[in-house]
């Protein structure tokens, strides 16, 4: 792995602005600094990066010729979602396909864009919630940096429409790399949804996404985000959500990944203000011979603070899933609530699945729950629904669809939810005949 660390140096950004330098040469200085994962790194255990070295993803992407975006719209658009888009094909911003218009109270530039008010703002919060020296993606993330995503919504704000952010990739000539960045910051008192989409053409993928989101919630403020990982199985994606929670701040967060040759997704939430709440739910697809990899860590440093977590698996065929779910309680974190639940669907004998919840707590007077299950298909329940005239195979998709269904139920955006049910129909019932029970 020591070429690929050297290599990612050489690489370098490509036409960054100029008050990005501090960010290279920090993120270089850490990369340097930071061992690369093995299996023998507890973090790392159950995911190998040999896909990463071996397929050298460290070229510049090509600008796609004119008139070839528009073909890509299909592939992020969703009905009756009315709201703002920014996008970006290959690491680089399509026009064509973008809206940005905002309503009054936002801002949502891109880096190179901004203005010497926006900037101060990006400076002042950038790199504050991703920490480079714990997380080395991270590090690299700002090594490449030349491009990324300025939200803010001023305070008292409060956003009707979701704020959409895609990231598509095409199969390109040679193998390259996409460093993506999005800042998010939540004033006091705002309220507003985000939507993160990650997507690609139907051609085998040669690209590595290297993704940091930054969300920065103020006191009272409000901020339902979504990141759906959509991309074609041999997109390679290494991504982290890092999270700032002021006092009575709420964050609601969805996370829907289908598998890859390499997947891994780190989500950090930090509680920094009193009374601030957290709803992490996600579900991850893995199928064929894929790899999927969730390492979520919520940090209570603070007392009365709230998190309610769920992760649903359905891992089939020969795929892999690998959850890493960690609470962490802090010696002042009194009269915290905190709950962790994973449950697995396997639906192969040789499908894989690691989970590991944790509880680290310090602190007496707080109340705190984890589990996690791996399971098959109920017997029973297929037998039933045959029993009933449905057919094996329907009966099959039906409960396994249903096994995720409940979190697809409680998104609080329908546009959203009814782009994702079809979404998912298809993938569980390959046969179209299937779809009927679902769709």
């Amino acid at each position: 792995m020591a070429d690929f660390i050297q290599d990612a140096l050489e690489r370098g950004p490509e036409q960054a602005p100029q008050w990005l330098s501090p960010w290279h040469r920090q993120g270089r200085a850490s990369w340097q600094a930071l061992s690369f994962p093995t299996r023998k790194t507890e973090q790392w255990k159950y995911t190998s990066l040999r896909a990463l070295e071996q397929g050298a993803y460290l070229g510049q992407p090509q600008k796609l010729a004119a008139g070839a975006e528009e073909s890509l719209r299909e592939k992020f658009h969703i009905a009756d979602l009315n709201g703002c888009a920014l996008v970006f094909v290959d690491g680089q911003y399509s026009q064509t396909l973008s809206d940005s218009s905002v309503p009054d109270g936002v801002e949502l530039v891109r880096f190179s864009q901004a203005d010497a008010d926006q900037i101060e703002h990006i400076k002042n919060h950038l790199g504050s919630v991703a920490k480079r020296d714990q997380h080395m993606f991270s590090a690299l993330n700002d090594t490449w940096l030349a491009e990324g995503v300025f939200l803010r919504v001023a305070s008292n704000v409060q956003v009707e429409k979701p704020l959409h952010i895609v990231w598509l990739t095409t199969r390109q000539e040679d193998a390259f790399s996409v460093s993506q960045r999005l800042l998010v910051v939540m004033e006091t008192g705002s309220n507003a949804t985000v939507l993160e989409h990650f997507a690609s053409d139907q051609a085998e993928q040669n690209s590595f996404t290297n993704g940091v989101t930054e969300l920065v919630v103020q006191a009272n403020a409000q901020l339902h985000h979504y990141r759906l990982h959509l991309e074609e199985e041999n997109a390679l994606h290494i991504g982290g959500v890092h999270a700032s929670l002021d006092s009575d701040a709420v964050l609601n967060s969805f996370h829907l990944a289908l598998g890859s040759t390499l997947k891994r997704i780190d989500i950090v939430v930090n509680h920094q203000g009193e009374g601030a709440h957290c709803e992490l739910n996600g579900v991850y697809l893995p199928r064929r011979n894929q790899h999927v990899d969730y390492h979520t860590c919520i940090e209570h440093a603070v007392p009365r603070c709230t998190t309610t977590e769920s992760f649903r698996g359905i891992v089939g065929d020969t795929a892999r899933a690998v959850f890493n779910g960690r609470i962490h309680i802090h010696p002042d974190a009194q009269k915290t609530l905190a709950q962790l639940s994973n449950k697995n669907l396997l639906t192969s004998d040789k499908a894989e699945v690691d989970t590991k919840p944790e509880l680290e707590i310090y602190a007496d007077d707080v109340q705190c729950a984890h589990g996690a299950t791996v399971a098959q298909l109920d017997d029973a329940a297929v037998y039933y629904l045959c029993s009933r005239g449905v057919s094996r195979s329907e009966a099959e998709v039906m409960l396994s669809f249903g096994f995720i269904n409940e979190l697809v139920d409680k998104l609080r955006h329908e546009s959203i939810s009814a782009y994702l049910r079809p979404l998912l129909a298809r993938l569980f019932a390959r046969d179209p005949k299937l779809m009927r029970h679902i769709a």
